[in-house]
Order: C-alpha cells, then structure tokens, then sequence
C-alpha cells in the first residue's frame, strides 16, 4: 500500500486523506513515500497520455480505494491533446518546441490536474454515507488555478469550491471565468496580492476557530498545486513530452508557486528521459534568488504582466528542498531558474511572433525568453527544448494585442464562457472575512 508523509515529519497517511487534505496537520505538505522508478523502456511503450499517467501513477494508488478507477480517471483527465508548436532554431541550431497544454476547458494547463483531482474526489465522496459533511475546496488563484479548478468540479455533488483572487491583479479575461460557473462554485476577490490569498488559505485550514471546521457540519480540501492530487499528473504530460521530443530534451518551465516545475522534476526522477530543467520565473525572484545565494527567503509578490506567476513565497519550495534534504547543491544540480522582467516579456511576445509567427502569453513568453537567454551563453547545452506552453494568448488579449499588432481570437472553449454571466464578491485580506463563506 502506498503511504504518505509530511515534508515536517508527519504521517504515514493514505492517498485518500492526502486528497482530501490541503496541508498536513503540522503544517507541512505531503510527499509520496518515495518516487517510484518506472523504467525507461516501459514508459516508451505507453500509446497514449491516458496510459503513460495510469503506468506512472499506478504505484501512488497501490492499495487505495480509487486502484481500479485509475484507468477511467486518467482517460478524463487526459482526453485533450499535448501538441507541440514549432518555434524559430535557438543559438547553436537548438530545436525548440512549444508544449501546448492550453487545449482544456479553460485553456490553461492546470486544466489537466484540476480533472484528474476532481474525478477522485467525486468517487471518495460518493462512497460516504449521505450523512457526511460536504467538502468544501478552499483555492487561492494567481490567475488560472482558479478556473481551472472552477470548471472541474463545477455541478459535482457533496463539494463546493471558494476561489480566492486578488482584487486588480489577474486579467478581466481570467477574472470572468472564476465566476461564470454553476452555483456550488463562489469566487471572492481579496484587497491584496497572491500572497495575501495564499496565507488566508493557510490560516484556514490550520485555524481551529469555531465556524471553520467544526466536527459534522464540514470540511476543507485544497486544489492548489500543494495537492498532490493536482501534482502528481502534470508529471504524466512532461515524460509524454520528453517520450515524443526525444532522449534527453531539454525543458524550460514557467513558474510560479513551482508546482509544474516540480513535476518536471519528478518525472524525470521516475525515469522519463528529460535532460536539463530551466525554471522561468517573472520579476518575483525567490528560487533564482535562492539558488544564487544559497538562502531561501519568502518576500511579498510583485505585479507583473505574468500575473499567474505573482509569487513571492512559492508554497512548493518546501516539497523541493525537502526531496533534496535541504542542501542547495542538490537543488542546483537538479534545476537551474532565471529571472525574467516585464520588459523582457514584452520585447520576446513581439520577437517570437516576428520571427515564429506564433503568439505567446506572458508566461510563456518568460519560459521561452529564459530558454533563449539561457542558449546564448557561453557553454549552455544545445539539442531539443521544449518550453511548457502554460496558456492559451486570448486569455491576456489586454497584453499580447497591442504587442503583436492583431487581434488574438478565443478558441471555442473560451468563446463559451466569456457568453456566461460572472459574478464574485469581495472581501479585505483578513481571516474573520473568510470566515463567512467557509462552512
């Protein structure tokens, strides 16, 4: 059977209460007990995204209650496409690839994990007696989280989801779609940045203040990356991709609370044939900052045109230095991080488009100008890069129009919930606010 832990000690616990879990008990995040090793070869014979996510994710499920329903699940969480988009050679005659994850219900690559989690929830939830306590789904947003999460458990049963985004700060585009879906999902602005949203979800799920989680009446489940039911199946697309781009491609990551990097990271500790891992951060400079010092040090999140990326304090750093023991080499060995300004994405939105003909959004755009910056120096590896491709333009219409000189046009999918009412309320960064709309 599969089992647990806390990155502070805690545990062992089963995969069922990680899922229903945002922070173990004593504050830290959970961790598989170890990564498992699935071997090269036998990932290459994996046919599609859905099997290669069920091969990798089968020895998380060992003795757990979803085992058998992990097929059917990854066939949900997996029936968008993982196309790559061609990007203009790289210093040293680099191939670089797009690896465009934006094909989900709201053209972020989050989509793909917030299915994946919703899909076991519903199955948990379902097997408890009618009179058990909802569950509620707490969610700070930097911008896509949100939605994605939104749109994955939206209409489902037993659970309902507050998102919390701060107030000014994601697009008008993103802020729509937190609040355009069905009545068991409330999105609430907060007067304050990503960091404020952040540390409210925090307090609530280790506050003991009555009204918040009181025995019978309810419960608190995170969907942020610091849920491995998120986590977990965003390695599953980075090994599909290293298996489709070839032996030892190169990846640069977009990032922010770090969750897609880490994944990157561990499946490439599970035996996919990934290579190098650029980390691309925006003007919010802990992990770069952390792997030039040698000290790690949470700060208050800067604005940026990459506003999915606003993190000061990324919550998955903890995960990453735990898997490395605390000891920054081990880390700079894994990864590398780069730090790229407003400026700079502007000047790479208009470039790529030039050169490649393709339109980027801002966080994209970070991954692939740290990509470029990093193939122009003196001694950086060539071969194949693919850049993770985190969302679709349309989304930051208000950044990248003006940029490239043309409209960006919606896919569908989008097209279909910008035509949907929105609504959310508003609440100052304090936990008595919250407090309210929690059960």
């Amino acid at each position: 059977m599969a089992f647990f832990f806390s990155t502070r000690g805690g545990g062992p616990v089963d995969l069922e209460t990680v899922l229903q879990s945002g922070t173990a008990p004593d504050g830290g995040l959970y961790v598989p007990e170890r990564l498992p090793n699935c071997g090269r070869e036998a990932l290459r014979a994996c046919e599609t995204p859905a099997e290669l996510a069920q091969f990798m994710l089968t020895p998380f499920f060992e003795g757990s209650r979803l085992a058998d329903a992990l097929p059917e699940i990854c066939a949900y969480a997996f029936a968008r496409p993982l196309p790559f988009a061609e990007l203009a050679p790289g210093p040293n005659g680099a191939r670089l690839r797009l690896l465009e994850l934006f094909h989900g219900p709201t053209a972020a690559f989050k989509d793909y994990g917030a299915r994946f989690l919703a899909a076991c929830l519903e199955r948990i939830l379902a097997e408890e007696p009618a009179s058990a306590p909802p569950l509620t789904i707490l969610v700070a947003t930097s911008g896509d989280t949100g939605a994605a999460v939104a749109s994955a458990f939206s209409g489902r049963e037993r659970i309902r989801v507050v998102v919390l985004f701060p107030k000014g700060r994601i697009s008008p585009r993103q802020e729509h779609h937190l609040g355009c879906w069905e009545d068991n999902v409330q999105a609430i602005a907060v007067r304050g940045g990503f960091d404020d949203c952040q540390r409210l979800v925090k307090q609530a799920f280790a506050s003991a203040e009555p009204g918040l989680k009181p025995a019978g009446r309810g419960r608190l489940g995170s969907a942020n990356s610091i849920n491995l039911g998120r986590l977990l199946p965003q390695s599953a697309y980075h090994a599909w991709a290293a298996l489709k781009a070839g032996e030892g491609s190169h990846f640069a990551v977009p990032t922010g609370n770090l969750g897609n990097g880490l994944a990157c990271l561990w499946a490439r500790e599970m035996g996919a044939g990934i290579g190098r891992i650029l980390l691309a951060a925006n003007a919010n400079r802990a992990i770069p900052d952390y792997l030039a010092s040698g000290e790690y040090q949470g700060r208050e999140s800067v604005g940026t045109l990459a506003n999915a990326m606003d993190v000061g304090d990324p919550g998955n750093m903890e995960r990453l230095r735990h898997y490395f023991g605390g000891d920054v080499e081990r880390v700079r060995s894994a990864v590398s991080a780069a730090s790229v300004d407003d400026g700079r994405i502007r000047r790479r939105i208009r470039r790529e488009h030039s050169d490649s003909g393709v339109a980027l959004c801002p966080h994209t755009a970070a991954g692939v100008d740290a990509c470029r910056e990093s193939l122009a120096e003196a001694g950086a590896p060539g071969g194949d890069w693919i850049i993770a491709a985190t969302a679709h333009p349309a989304k930051f219409e208000t950044v990248v129009e003006p940029l490239i000189g043309q409209a960006v046009a919606p896919p569908p999918q989008l097209q279909e919930l910008l035509a949907r009412p929105s609504r959310h309320e508003e609440i100052p960064p304090d936990m008595a606010a919250l407090a309210r709309h929690l059960p």
